[in-house]
């Protein structure tokens, strides 16, 4: 039988037809959904519950269902945003910084953010294993820590996951294993006892960075399930884009980075949006996001609030700005 988190799974919305009829969307609304997506519609049954219905206006749905404001042209918004493919050096492998690597784990996951950077990348679906990344990571004494994404790494199902983990393992100058994941915003029953048992075997500090964007995303069940990471000794970091229409607005983020400390997830990176072709409707105006900085840093503790960040292709790390 299957573990309980891919039962879960299958409750997952991948029609647009369907999804709109769960929400209750009058006719006049579903003209404006993008039922013929290039990037598929998935979104988890957990997350659709959350979603206001009869709207099109509620910041979970914008961030899952597609829209037809996804066909918007803009010229500074591309398929690469951020160069992925310049930094390739395996079919599953980016080594983009000193000291880190990163690893296409898969490219599945829990569910599609219509805003997700990587959603034109060619991911290598063919060949399951990782024999070429882990050679690479093997023979590059540099690289001490090493990012699993995506899609998302906790798609894998267990038996991969150990094996990749127990692989990474035994590389002896790689000191840290960073998920990055959204997977539990969708379905934390993936945080289960054999997910536990696989992680507690690793002999490398590992870290999670959870992609959480709207306050509405977080509860007491999902806290309940990340708990069990960090009672293993695993630390909890958040990573937010600012989205319009999503999160844009100085109250959510505060209730957003308010309820992560309370969870005890420390917010690590606000992102300015990657402009991935398909986007552009998310953009925010710059002077918007520094003042939304700046209320934050006056509004809450300063370990509240995460560094506010910008991707730029070819730099040496990620571009830190400032609120001033």
């Amino acid at each position: 039988m299957s573990p309980l988190w891919r039962q879960i799974q299958r409750q997952t919305f991948t029609s647009v037809a369907a999804l709109a009829d769960f929400l209750e969307l009058p006719p006049l609304l579903q003209k404006r959904l993008l039922v013929r997506a290039r990037f598929p519609l998935r979104l988890p049954y957990r997350l659709a519950e959350k979603i206001e219905k009869k709207t099109l206006d509620d910041p979970l749905l914008r961030q899952f269902v597609p829209l037809m404001d996804e066909e918007m042209q803009n010229s500074g918004f591309c398929a690469d945003p951020v160069q992925d493919q310049q930094f390739r050096k395996a079919k599953k492998l980016l080594h983009k910084y000193q000291g880190r690597a990163l690893l296409l784990a898969t490219s599945a996951c829990a569910m599609h953010c219509r805003f997700c950077f990587r959603q034109h990348f060619p991911y290598e679906t063919d060949e399951p294993s990782f024999t070429q990344e882990l050679q690479y990571l093997s023979e590059d004494s540099s690289i001490s820590e090493v990012i699993l994404s995506g899609g998302d790494p906790l798609s894998l199902g267990d038996e991969r996951l150990d094996a990749l983990l127990s692989a990474l393992a035994k590389i002896p100058h790689v000191r840290r294993i960073r998920f990055h994941t959204r997977f539990p915003i969708g379905i934390p029953e993936r945080i289960d006892d054999s997910l536990i048992q696989i992680l507690q075997k690793v002999d490398k500090q590992i870290y999670f960075v959870l992609h959480i964007n709207h306050p509405r995303e977080v509860d007491t069940g999902l806290f309940a399930f990340l708990r069990r990471l960090l009672q293993i000794g695993i630390p909890l970091l958040s990573q937010t884009v600012l989205l319009k229409g999503v999160n844009d607005d100085l109250e959510v983020l505060v209730e957003l980075f308010e309820s992560l400390v309370d969870g005890g997830i420390i917010p690590y990176y606000l992102h300015e949006l990657d402009p991935v072709e398909g986007g552009a409707h998310f953009f925010v105006a710059k002077e918007r996001e520094r003042e939304l900085v700046q209320a934050l840093q006056a509004r809450l503790p300063g370990y509240a609030v995460p560094r506010w960040v910008r991707e730029e292709p070819g730099k040496a790390h990620k571009i830190i700005l400032t609120e001033q």
